[in-house]
């Protein structure tokens, strides 16, 4: 029994002996000896110098946050001091990180299963240098070493947590230089207050930039409800502020914001709370929410605020093409998957006012296809006229180009920047049920379906309430094409004159209206060259309306200012009907069906307007009612260009090329074509009008004057 117990003595002694010594062993080691042999690894695995510079040391203590056995055991906590990593030979400068201490411990049990688990890595004053040439190359592109077989090594980080610091970018190919520091808070801060002081700078910053009003407009998300991850993120505080300064696009840059301390990798229900305020040129943008399993490329949940002078200075700073306009403010919710291959960010819930427009919608932006995508929906709950102008080149300042050199065309000849047609698609649709307009469009609802491929842009279905009536149609702009090609088919009907002109007096009593169609094909690269080559027809019946000079004058109509006033002076005419029926052929359009039926006369204007060069060659005939005005009689010439036309009486005995166009019937086929647009008045169940006039031309006539000169 006696030697039974001590040979048991002795199987139990020695193991622990051996536990013991080792455990001595460890504790007395010198760890500075492997520093060569560490140093030398990590060189080798990333391709560039790494070094421990300071000690090397190891404490053993129990993991307080580890279970089971593993509560048990003794981990060992490493403390590495003065640690550098060098850049490759072609940046700039010397290191590319450097930090005063790396802490980490960890989980014996686990690298017996060749696996290296570190619950929390600490990095102490970290300094990092990010630098990217005008060639690409960017140094925090590391050579990993290649290995035949795989590694059975594996690595399990749970969280980085963060200490004071300093980042530098210096990015040429991005044209992005930026210095931050990161400092410790003097105490936490809660989640809530930030959000809280967040929203009140957005707003105040929303008023300086896109005016009073804009912080009644964005105003609602005082009621929102928590975002999905912000219950968590109430948990949390913010414990680190930083401040950025530099530059971004050639644009100033500076900002500041705050962060939480721990980054979790592993954990996707432990978001890291992260504010910032960036102001970029005169973009500002305000953002507070959570950052969650940032190691799968996981998840973004921001509250997002943005103002500025136009949505076109977002484009260097989101990637996102966006329209001029004017002055503008928004709130939203920013959320964002992401991933090594393809990201989803979606902007939904948003509010924003631009210029005097409030808007309000959805959207989604998905990257990883042939280009990326733009799609959701937006309604205007109020819509300006006047802030489409930038949009539609009528009028505003442009801040993606100068304007116009002076010239002597009428025509716009700004052109489209259709170069960021093809950064992007989109599929977008638009509603505007209430629009605020000014008397010389006035346009009352508005809806689209805007549809933007491979540069191609389409509006297709476009609709709007005009002026009591509708008008619908189709517009296509090939952005791909050199030059752009573009068609547009458009129908209005039931316009009503007496909207149309709401400040000529003579037009309220009014029951007229405006029917007509265009359809157009063309090639060019704004709205001159467009109509400069276009090919196609335009249509147009005005019935029961009036005109003046002074009228024609205030719609910047100079041509028909001048003809009016040798007709017919200075008084107002009343109008029976107009009737148009223009064919257009490489932006030449020639009268096929141009009268005026009015109480003295019947007018036919006949001849070409070019707009490839603005020239004027018309023939104005009137065909006087019984014994009136003598100076009816006496047609007219119409040359010269839009902008200085040049309007006389024709010389001597003539037979004008249109004189006799009416009496001989070649007027039939349009006026048949043109009796498709007469339309019973919504307002009076009297018929058109124009349906009298146009009968009349349908039905040949023999004049008995043809060829004779006029006395």
């Amino acid at each position: 029994m006696r030697r039974r117990n001590k040979w048991l003595a002795w199987i139990i002694g020695i193991p622990v002996a051996l536990v013991v010594i080792l455990a001595v062993a460890l504790a007395l080691f010198d760890w500075n000896r492997l520093k060569p042999t560490i140093d030398a690894s990590v060189s080798a695995a990333i391709g560039r110098p790494f070094a421990i510079n300071g000690s090397l040391d190891v404490q053993w203590r129990r993991e307080p946050q580890a279970g089971g056995l593993r509560a048990w055991l003794p981990w060992p906590q490493v403390v590495a001091n003065d640690i550098s990593v060098a850049n490759p030979a072609w940046a700039k400068q010397r290191e590319f990180a450097h930090l005063d201490a790396l802490r980490f411990s960890l989980s014996p049990l686990d690298l017996l299963l060749h696996r290296v688990r570190i619950p929390t890595l600490q990095l102490v004053r970290p300094r990092v240098d990010l630098e990217r040439d005008a060639q690409g190359r960017a140094n925090w592109n590391f050579e990993l070493s290649n290995s035949a077989s795989p590694s059975r090594w594996a690595l399990d980080l749970g969280a980085i947590a963060f200490d004071a610091g300093h980042i530098a970018l210096d990015d040429a190919a991005g044209r992005v230089r930026i210095d931050a520091d990161i400092e410790p808070l003097k105490q936490a801060i809660p989640y809530d207050q930030i959000v809280a002081q967040a929203r009140t700078d957005a707003r105040a910053q929303a008023e300086r930039s896109a005016g009073r009003g804009a912080d009644r407009s964005l105003r609602s998300d005082d009621e929102a409800p928590a975002e999905s991850g912000e219950a968590a993120a109430r948990r949390t505080a913010y414990q680190f502020a930083w401040t950025a300064r530099g530059s971004y696009q050639g644009a100033p840059l500076e900002g500041s914001g705050r962060t939480g301390a721990v980054l979790a990798l592993q954990q996707a229900d432990q978001p890291f709370p992260v504010q910032a305020r960036l102001r970029i040129g005169d973009t500002h943008i305000a953002l507070v929410g959570t950052l969650t399993d940032p190691l799968h490329l996981g998840a973004l949940d921001l509250r997002l605020w943005l103002a500025g002078s136009s949505m076109a200075r977002l484009y260097p700073i989101l990637g996102v093409t966006l329209p001029d306009t004017p002055p503008y403010a928004t709130r939203g919710r920013l959320t964002a998957t992401l991933g090594r291959h393809g990201s989803r960010f979606g902007y939904h819930g948003f509010r924003a006012r631009v210029g005097g427009s409030d808007l309000a919608g959805d959207v989604d932006y998905v990257t990883g296809g042939a280009r990326p995508k733009l799609s959701g929906k937006v309604q205007a709950e109020q819509l300006h006229l006047a802030d489409l102008a930038p949009l539609i080149g009528g009028g505003g300042s442009s801040t993606t180009a100068p304007p116009p050199a002076a010239s002597d065309r009428v025509l716009p000849t700004q052109a489209f920047r259709t170069d960021r047609w093809k950064a992007m698609d989109a599929d977008v649709t638009f509603a505007a049920g209430r629009i605020e307009h000014g008397a010389s469009l006035p346009i009352e609802s508005l809806s689209t379906h805007l549809v933007l491929d491979g540069g191609v842009l389409a509006l297709d279905p476009l609709q709007f309430g005009l002026a009591g009536g509708h008008a619908d149609g189709a517009l296509r702009l090939d952005g791909s094409a050199a030059p752009m090609r573009g068609s547009l088919k458009l129908h209005a009907r039931h316009l009503k004159l007496k909207q149309l002109f709401p400040d000529f007096e003579p037009m309220h009593t009014s029951l007229g209206e405006i029917n007509g169609g265009a359809t157009l094909d063309a090639r060019g690269n704004s709205v001159a060259a467009l109509l400069g080559s276009a090919n196609g027809e335009l249509k147009l019946l005005m019935n029961d309306g009036a005109i003046s000079r002074n009228l024609l004058e205030t719609a910047g109509l100079n041509v028909g200012n001048i003809v009016l006033g040798k007709l017919f002076g200075d008084r107002t005419v009343k109008i029976n009907c107009a009737a148009t029926d223009l064919a257009a052929q490489n932006g030449l359009f020639r009268t096929k069906l141009f009268v005026f039926d009015t109480q003295d006369a019947l007018i036919d204007v006949e001849g070409t307007v070019n707009f490839a060069n603005e020239k004027l060659d018309l023939d104005v005939t009137p065909h006087t009612k019984g014994f009136r005005v003598l100076s009816l009689r006496s047609p007219l010439y119409v040359r010269g260009t839009l902008k200085q036309p040049d309007v006389g009486v024709q010389a001597g005995p003539l037979l004008v090329r249109g004189a006799g166009a009416l009496a001989l019937g070649v007027v039939a086929a349009p006026a048949a074509a043109l009796l498709a647009l007469v339309a019973p008045s919504h307002d009076s169940g009297d018929a058109n009008t124009c349906t009298t006039v146009l009968q009349q031309m349908r039905t040949p006539r023999q004049p008995a004057s043809v060829g004779k000169p006029r006395r």
